[in-house]
C-alpha cells in the first residue's frame, strides 16, 4: 500500500487514529492530500458530534484545527485517501465513480472522518473537487438534525468556509464539511468490484464489512451458514428501518443512487434533500429529477431496487440466486412493519394493532388531499392528546375537509380509549418533532452566512439537535413556511 510521505507541519492532536480502510489494498483507493483553501473561517461546529467522536469540543475553537479541517494542514496519524466505487445513477449504470470531492482522513474511536469539498481527487471526473457554502451548510445542519430526530445518519463535526470562488450556476464560495460515520462504504463499492471482474477484492470488501460491522453474520444459522447471504439480509433490514424513519418524518433524500446508499443503513450524502412542508406523496425535491424517480412515495421501492443491485453485485460470493432473493424479499415484510411501528408511535401507541391500519391510512389520505403541513399536523395532534384544554379546532383548522377529519378523529379517539392518554401524549411528543430543517430555514442560515453572520447556523443547530423540545425563543421556526419557500430550487449541483 503506498503511503504519503510524512508532512513536516503535521498537527499532532490527542486523537487515536485507526486507518482500517487503508489496509484493504491499492485497488480500493488512491492516497492523496487535501488541496488547501485560503483564509478559512469557522461557519458552524457541533459540540455534540465532537463528543460522540471522542473529540474535545475545545478543538473546534482551535485555529490550528481550523486549518487542518479545511485541508490546509495534515493531522499526525491520519492517512488521507479517496476511495473508488461505481454505481447506478437515476436507474442507469454510471460506471466508475468514487470520492470525487471527499477525502477520508482515517478513523477515530470507531468513526471515519471525511473532509467533503477538500479538492480534486482521481475520481472527480469533470468536477472541481470542491463544495460550496450553500450545500455545505445544508449538509452540516441536516446531518445533525437527522441525528436529533433519531434517524440513522452520518454526523457532521463542522463546516469551514473560505472566500475562494467556486463556479456552479453562478460564482459561489468554497466550504468544507467534516463528516463522520462508522463507515462510508456504499452499495457502489460492491458494484465496482463485481462489475470489473475482481472477485478477490469483492471478497476482501465483504469480509471487511462483516468482520468490523456485522460480525453476527459469521454465526447466523438462518442462511445455511453463508455469511454473505446473512450480510445481504442484514443490510436489507437496516435499509428498511432507515427508509421507514424517512417516511415517518417526511424526509425526501432526493438522489437515492446506489453510490449514495450506505452499507450500514445510514442516511448519507445530503444533497437535494427536503423535509416536506405540505404533505404530498408525489413530491419531488430534486429539480434535477425530471422523471420523478425519487419522489417521496417511491423511496421504499427505490431502496428495494437498490438492494437488488447490491444483491447482484454480491452474487459471486453468494452463488445460489434463490438465497440472495430470499434475503432481499425480507424487505417486503420488514419495511411495512418498521413503518407501521413508527406511525403507531406518532399516534401514541407503543405496539402495532390491526385496528390502527385504517386510521393510519385514513389520516395519510386526508393529509395528502388537503396538502396539510406534515410536521405541524402531527405536533398539534400531540398537544391535543396531551392537554384536555386544547380544542380539536387547532387540528381541524388545518383541513378543508372538516367532515372527513371529524370522522377520522372519532375513529382515532376510540382507539385512544384503550390506553392511558398521558402515556400516549408522552410518546407522541417524543415522536412528532416540533422542528425540522425546512428549506426556508436552511436558506435563511445560508443567506446570513454569506454576510459572515453565522449566528443563524448556530441557533438552528441548537434547535435541531433537540427538535422535540419546545424552544419558545424560536417559536417562529415551528410555524408555516413563507410563500417564497415554494420557490426554493434544490438540485444535485453543490
Amino acid at each position: 500500500m503506498p503511503h504519503l510521505p510524512p508532512a513536516p507541519d503535521a498537527l499532532d492532536l490527542p486523537l487515536r487514529w485507526n486507518n482500517r480502510f487503508a489496509t484493504l489494498g491499492d485497488a480500493f483507493f488512491a492516497p492523496l492530500s487535501p488541496t488547501p483553501l485560503p483564509a478559512p473561517y469557522w461557519v458552524g461546529t457541533s459540540a455534540a458530534a465532537a463528543r460522540s467522536a471522542g473529540w474535545d469540543e475545545a478543538l473546534l475553537r482551535d485555529p490550528d484545527v481550523l486549518q487542518a479541517l479545511t485541508g490546509n494542514r495534515p493531522l499526525t496519524g491520519s492517512t488521507p485517501l479517496a476511495s473508488v466505487y461505481s454505481g447506478h445513477q437515476f436507474g442507469q449504470w454510471a460506471g466508475q465513480l468514487g470520492d470525487g470531492r471527499a477525502i477520508l482522513l482515517g478513523e477515530v474511536d470507531g468513526l471515519e472522518v471525511q473532509l467533503k469539498g477538500a479538492g480534486l481527487t482521481p475520481f472527480s471526473r469533470m468536477g472541481d473537487g470542491r463544495a460550496v457554502l450553500r450545500s455545505s451548510i445544508r449538509e452540516f445542519l441536516a446531518s445533525e438534525a437527522m441525528h436529533g430526530l433519531g434517524v440513522p445518519t452520518s454526523r457532521a463535526l463542522c463546516v469551514t468556509g473560505s472566500d475562494a470562488p467556486v463556479r456552479r450556476e453562478t460564482i459561489e464560495t468554497a466550504a468544507v464539511v467534516t463528516r463522520m460515520a462508522p463507515s462510508f462504504i456504499r452499495f457502489g463499492h460492491f458494484e465496482h468490484f463485481c462489475h470489473h471482474g475482481m472477485p478477490g477484492e469483492l471478497k476482501i470488501l465483504a469480509d471487511f464489512v462483516i468482520d468490523h460491522y456485522y460480525p453476527e453474520c459469521r454465526t447466523e444459522a438462518r442462511w445455511n451458514g453463508n455469511p454473505y447471504v446473512a450480510l445481504l439480509a442484514a443490510v436489507t433490514a437496516r435499509t428498511a428501518e432507515m427508509v421507514a424513519s424517512w417516511q415517518a418524518v417526511g424526509f425526501c433524500h432526493g438522489v437515492m443512487n446506489t453510490d449514495n446508499m450506505s452499507i450500514l443503513g445510514l442516511t448519507i450524502d445530503y444533497g437535494p434533500f427536503q423535509f416536506m412542508d405540505a404533505y404530498d406523496p408525489g413530491h419531488i425535491c430534486n429539480h434535477s429529477d425530471t422523471g420523478g424517480r425519487y419522489a417521496f412515495y417511491k423511496q421504499p421501492n427505490v431502496a428495494y431496487w437498490n438492494l437488488f443491485c447490491l444483491g447482484q453485485a454480491m452474487m459471486p460470493l453468494i452463488d445460489e440466486q434463490e438465497h440472495a432473493i430470499a434475503a432481499l424479499e425480507t424487505f417486503k415484510d420488514l419495511y411495512p412493519q418498521a413503518f407501521a411501528r413508527r406511525m403507531a408511535a406518532k399516534l401514541g401507541f407503543t405496539d402495532v394493532q390491526e385496528a390502527q391500519k385504517p386510521v393510519i391510512e385514513g389520516i395519510l389520505k386526508l393529509l395528502a388531499a388537503d396538502k396539510v403541513d406534515f410536521t405541524i399536523f402531527w405536533r398539534r395532534l400531540s398537544h391535543w392528546v396531551a392537554d384536555s384544554s386544547v380544542k380539536a379546532d387547532s387540528v381541524r383548522d388545518l383541513f378543508l375537509d372538516r367532515a372527513g377529519f371529524d370522522a377520522w378523529l372519532l375513529s382515532y379517539s376510540e382507539l385512544l380509549t384503550h390506553i392511558p392518554r398521558a402515556l400516549a401524549a408522552d410518546l407522541m411528543l417524543k415522536t412528532n418533532p416540533k422542528y425540522v430543517l425546512r428549506n426556508h430555514l436552511g436558506e435563511q442560515a445560508i443567506q446570513a452566512a454569506r454576510q459572515k453572520d453565522f449566528s443563524v447556523v448556530a441557533d438552528l443547530l441548537k434547535v435541531l439537535e433537540t427538535p422535540y423540545d419546545e424552544h419558545p425563543d424560536f417559536e417562529a421556526w415551528a410555524g408555516f413556511p413563507p410563500d417564497w419557500a415554494a420557490q426554493i430550487s434544490i438540485s444535485c449541483s453543490s
